[in-house]
């Protein structure tokens, strides 16, 4: 069984395009596609290795929250080419290290701005 398989927490849609960059360089990573409150899935231009640890940036509006930005560490858990554009890959991210306050705007965005995904 695979690791997005595995999941328990609940996955919902994010239709706000907020892009996530390597919090070191500012490189772009991706573009958040879904949201768990352990992990996330990114729109990527590139493949990335599964098992890696990424610091990640991820820029917030207004509606979000006062600050700017949350930073935060995740690890890549499973990638899979785009099925309708083969040059782009969907990567699937776990959480790893949060701050408290930051782990609280990202539940909110969760609860607040993810929209339930159609069962299947």
């Amino acid at each position: 069984m695979q690791d997005h398989e595995k999941r328990r927490a609940e996955r919902r849609n994010f239709t706000y395009y907020m892009r996530v960059t390597d919090a070191a360089s500012g490189v772009l990573i991706g573009h958040l596609v879904d949201i768990s409150p352990n992990g996330f899935q990114l729109d990527c231009g590139k493949a990335l290795p599964i098992g890696k640890e990424f610091r990640l940036y991820l820029d917030l509006t207004g509606e979000i929250s006062n600050k700017s930005s949350i930073t935060f560490s995740a690890r890549s858990v499973w990638i899979r080419p785009d099925p309708l554009d083969p040059t782009n890959y969907k990567v699937g991210f776990q959480v790893l290290v949060m701050g408290s306050n930051d782990a609280a705007i990202f539940y909110r965005m969760f609860e607040n701005y993810a929209s339930l995904k159609p069962k299947r």
